[in-house]
């Protein structure tokens, strides 16, 4: 026979008072941010909307490098932060499991066999001895009247999309770092070849006027000053080449590869630089795992105080057990040694000194700092954008006024040096006629380099692409 239930009448009352709990916790309104219609017109504040979820493309295919598109492709499976940052996601994610858990009951079944025995004081004869038999289940529930439950799984799940967002950030570092490195070895590697060439000719100088000397129509000095040059131009040849090496070195870390298993061979530099459409909107930047991480933190900061709220309330849980305890496994189930049990149970604190208004306030503070650093990340990806923007501007004419610079160099260099030869001139014209055509060769190449570097650096100010 089943021991009788209570009635139906508790269950309903007990039903209510369950599920007709209200959250105590603030609602959440993104954060207003400075968003305007394009860049450089600062015209106030809107709603957040963070995009970081939309598909960006392989934007590394801008620079049309075949090399860099396989480079790219490895660091976004193999770079450790990036693999350190997908861990943290998951433990955030189990995390929110957890808290989910917590508004379901918890079901406990117990058994056990306890022995007992000994010896009566005033005889010898055994005392009582037997053995006895329990098995129970048992639940509790927590019932979430004022809904800190729900806040808890409300600020995991922040968390977790918070963790996500770290990883977009994490791989669009790795993979603008990447880009970075590679444009600048090619870009030492166009400088190593130049170094290479103007060594090449200078050692041809240096013999002509080793000639000229042995025959007597040209001063020791002149000797001089072509090792002299020659020996500086080598010296530099072999600072670029320990740079071209260090950057190997990081390349291969970025892919998750030992520097000893990895290398580049030098190539011809691929020298193209994406064109930057005219009128990009403003809202771009709300692609950016950055920006998308500053403000679900903000949102997990805001279910810290429905949290820290729920504290004023008391807390209710429901406890229900049945089971028997026997001397007997056969007796085990049977319905007359059975017992049941269900109840409810409230605390309250009374008294704690204000420490639950304490903690209130500090939930709230920590809200109002997450804001603002959530502006802050919008304001800082405004001034990238901005920089970049800048940059691509001022490095386009900069690099027509390297050119033809360069270009005139080259000419002073090819007169100067026939003049010397005519004996029109001294050696010193023609050195520094050489330097300076050489240091022009130098100063377009780098102009160059800087001009895809700035457009990798708006790629990642943008969140990875500006379409």
């Amino acid at each position: 026979m089943i021991p009788p239930l209570p009635s139906r009448a508790a269950l309903a009352l007990l039903a209510t008072l369950f599920t007709g709990g209200c959250a105590v916790g603030p609602a959440y309104e993104r954060p207003a941010v400075p968003m305007t219609a394009n860049f450089k017109e600062a015209q106030g504040w809107v709603p957040a909307a963070p995009a970081d979820a939309v598909e960006r493309g392989k934007w590394w295919q801008l620079f049309q490098d075949p090399v860099l598109n396989e480079l790219e492709e490895a660091v976004a499976v193999s770079n450790q932060n990036i693999a350190a940052a997908v861990a943290a996601y998951q433990q955030a994610r189990a995390v929110v499991g957890q808290q989910r858990a917590t508004l379901f009951p918890s079901v406990v079944l117990d058994g056990g066999v306890d022995r007992s025995g000994g010896r009566s004081s005033s005889s010898s004869s055994a005392g009582n001895r037997g053995t006895s038999y329990q098995a129970s289940i048992g639940a509790s529930w927590e019932v979430d009247v004022w809904g800190r439950l729900r806040e808890a799984v409300n600020n995991a799940s922040a968390g977790a999309e918070a963790s996500a967002a770290d990883i977009a950030t994490a791989r669009l570092s790795a993979q603008g770092e990447l880009a970075v490195d590679y444009l600048t070895l090619r870009q030492l590697d166009a400088q190593i070849a130049l170094l290479r060439e103007a060594i090449e000719g200078y050692g041809r100088v240096l013999q002509i006027n080793q000639n000229r000397y042995d025959a007597g129509v040209a001063a020791r000095t002149d000797v001089l000053q072509a090792q002299t040059q020659l020996a500086n131009t080598q010296a530099e040849e072999a600072g670029l080449v320990r740079q071209r090496a260090q950057l190997e070195h990081a390349i291969a870390v970025l892919i998750g590869k030992p520097p000893a298993e990895f290398s580049l061979a030098p190539q011809p530099w691929q020298v193209t630089v994406p064109a930057v459409p005219a009128g990009m909107p403003s809202t771009l930047l709300q692609r950016r795992p950055d920006v998308a991480a500053a403000e679900r933190r903000v949102a997990a900061a805001n279910a810290q105080i429905g949290i820290a709220r729920a504290a004023y309330f008391p807390s209710l849980a429901l406890n229900a057990s049945y089971g028997s305890t026997v001397s007997s496994v056969a007796e085990l189930f049977a319905a007359s040694s059975s017992l049941w049990a269900l109840g409810l149970s409230t605390a309250q604190t009374v008294f704690n000194a204000g420490a639950t208004r304490e903690r209130v306030a500090g939930a709230e503070a920590l809200r109002e700092q997450t804001i603002a650093r959530y502006r802050q990340t919008v304001l800082t990806a405004f001034q990238d954008v901005e920089d970049a923007l800048s940059a691509a501007q001022v490095l386009a004419r900069q690099q027509e006024f390297r050119r033809q610079a360069s270009q005139s160099a080259d000419l002073v260099e090819t007169q100067q040096l026939n003049r010397y030869r005519a004996g029109q001139i001294g050696y010193t014209d023609v050195v520094t006629a050489q330097v300076t055509a050489l240091n022009a060769r130098r100063a377009l190449v780098q102009v160059q380099a800087d001009r895809q570097t700035s457009a990798v650096a708006l790629l990642q100010a943008l969140g990875g692409s500006w379409d």
